[in-house]
């Protein structure tokens, strides 16, 4: 990060706590503000300008409202917490109007190919992602001790939104996951005798007020790296979770060679499990809680998918076959 206005932003909100990429995606759009004002020093900038921004976002480069809304997001961050120079509140800037899209689904049978065909290593995250609907930053950061095998569920901390839920769990993946963390045993007990090991990362004041939990056993990722990695902020030598851009890429070379006819990404398994859920007869309201979601407006889109329409309604042609 060549500029030192920028490195500040990254610095002040890792003190803060703030995720990594949530870090990064606000120092994306700051560039972006700064680069379209004609390399301006924010300071120097107003309200004013915020807003032709914000409509330039919409006007030219045609984004999404959850798009513009980050956007949005970050300068008000901007200028409240970092510059101490609040936007009004009643700022004037052309809206996005794009229609949300409605979400990728597979079938019964494309899960169950996927699955059959995905390279070994990634099945379990995959198995995981469609039987309890996680996000894919989710499920790489599962801790061991997130799995409950007595409720059979699965505790998410701090998922998006900083919301925490439990979510079901398919009982067939007991066996496969108690081997996962055997596994990870083994890297963790070869970790310890490395007397540079400085124990897994742990979120916000956590390892301050437990000093002894990086190093225990129920705190390591249950997908770790094969690597040990240096950590960027502290400098301090730790495994880190999989990476989650090769999780993207198994997915992706699976459902080539099973020729599904979908874009099929990681979150489509999400999707997947919320609208089979809905299909298996499962009220809205509790898809809405093992999703996460806010609002049940965001949960009602996947009864937009189901076989007999948006609200269960049977289609009149189907009375002339």
């Amino acid at each position: 990060m060549s500029s030192p206005f920028l490195q500040h932003i990254a610095e002040f909100m890792y003190a803060k706590r703030y995720a990594k990429r949530t870090v990064e995606s606000y120092v994306y759009w700051i560039k972006m503000y700064i680069l379209y004002n004609n390399k301006q020093h924010p300071t120097k900038l107003n309200d004013q300008d915020v807003e032709r921004f914000l409509s330039y976002l919409t006007n030219q480069r045609n984004v999404a409202p959850r798009t513009q809304a980050s956007a949005l997001n970050t300068l008000s961050f901007l200028y409240s917490k970092v510059l101490q120079q609040p936007l009004s509140l009643d700022l004037n800037f052309n809206r996005s109007q794009l229609s949300p899209k409605l979400p990728v689904v597979l079938t019964r049978q494309e899960v169950a190919a996927l699955l059959r065909v995905i390279d070994p290593k990634y099945k379990l995250l995959a198995q995981l992602m469609y039987g309890s609907g996680l996000r894919l930053m989710e499920a790489v950061r599962l801790r061991v001790q997130d799995i409950d095998y007595d409720y059979l569920s699965v505790m998410v901390w701090q998922g998006k939104g900083n919301k925490n839920r439990r979510v079901t769990m398919a009982p067939e993946l007991v066996p496969t996951l108690k081997q996962q963390s055997q596994f990870v045993l083994q890297y963790f007990q070869a970790d310890l005798a490395n007397p540079e090991y400085a124990g897994v990362w742990l979120p916000y004041a956590l390892a301050r007020k437990n000093p002894g939990a990086p190093r225990q056993f129920g705190w390591q990722y249950l997908f770790p790296s094969l690597q040990l990695s240096v950590d960027p902020e502290s400098k301090l030598l730790r495994r880190h979770h999989l990476d989650e851009s090769c999780v993207r890429r198994e997915i992706k070379i699976a459902s080539s060679k099973v020729a599904i006819p979908k874009n099929v990404t990681c979150h489509t398994l999400r999707h997947s499990f919320a609208t089979h859920l809905l299909e298996a007869g499962a009220d809205i309201r509790t898809v809405q809680e093992q999703l996460g979601h806010s609002d049940v407006r965001t949960t009602q889109i996947y009864t937009h998918v189901l076989n007999r329409g948006a609200s269960g309604v049977k289609s009149p042609l189907s009375q002339l076959f």
